[in-house]
């Protein structure tokens, strides 16, 4: 299990907490006061209150020795550049991420040693167009991201007489049905071709074409099963 160190009290820190899955992280929240620290541990976290400023206080949670990775989510970005280069001082190998609330810091904060710097401006102009245009993608990918379940991909050949035969790629419905995607189809072994998913004429289904889709192994597994047996 990686522990990462939270610090900056923020929309940004409660989300990553909530979201990531606490059975493959731990987190320690360090705020710069009492009033955040007791916010977060309201929410059943780890709370602290230290000077970031001080080496001292920062090898005292870890720092240097057992956490892994290092939010730095402070609403000022030279309160995160000074602690980009504390922590890095400390822990060559630390994994840092760091918010930008100025667009122009983000080379101060690389220059200090952050490995990814955070646009929060920048991810909601995305996140919207995405949540607007790919709907299904967008909340498969978001469970991955945050460690909710693992992302595969595999391919299905369709058996001579199978149930699938002579359906069309738009009637599988596999986001709705088994939480896949379907990326395309690979026609036939002596043709080749990919049909992709979206974009291209629709496609009706034979026997020996091969579907290729990603998504949860369980969910893969499942869909394997379906197709197996749907042509008994």
């Amino acid at each position: 299990m990686k522990r990462i160190a939270v610090f900056g009290y923020s929309t940004l820190s409660l989300e990553a907490m909530s979201r990531l899955n606490q059975q493959q992280y731990s987190f320690v929240f360090i705020g710069k006061n009492d009033a955040e620290a007791a916010l977060i541990a309201e929410q059943g976290f780890d709370a602290k209150v230290i000077d970031f400023r001080n080496d001292d206080e920062l090898r005292a949670i870890g720092v240097g020795a057992d956490i892994d990775i290092l939010f730095c989510f402070f609403p000022r970005d030279f309160d995160n550049v000074f602690l980009t280069i504390s922590a890095r001082a400390i822990d060559k190998n630390i994994t840092i991420v760091a918010s930008v609330d100025d667009p122009e810091s983000a080379e101060k904060l690389l220059a200090a040693g952050a490995d990814k710097i955070i646009d929060p401006y920048e991810i909601c102009g995305r996140k919207t167009h995405e949540i607007l245009t790919r709907p299904e993608i967008t909340n498969i990918l978001d469970d991955t991201v945050f460690g909710r379940h693992d992302l595969n991909m595999a391919q299905f050949e369709v058996p001579e007489g199978s149930c699938l035969e002579t359906t069309k790629i738009s009637d599988l419905k596999l986001n709705e049905k088994h939480n896949l995607i379907l990326i395309g189809v690979v026609e036939g072994a002596l043709n080749g071709q990919l049909h992709f998913a979206i974009g291209e004429k629709e496609h009706r289904l034979k026997a020996g074409d091969i579907l290729v889709v990603i998504g949860p192994a369980r969910s893969i597994k499942s869909f394997k099963r379906e197709v197996e047996q749907c042509g008994d």
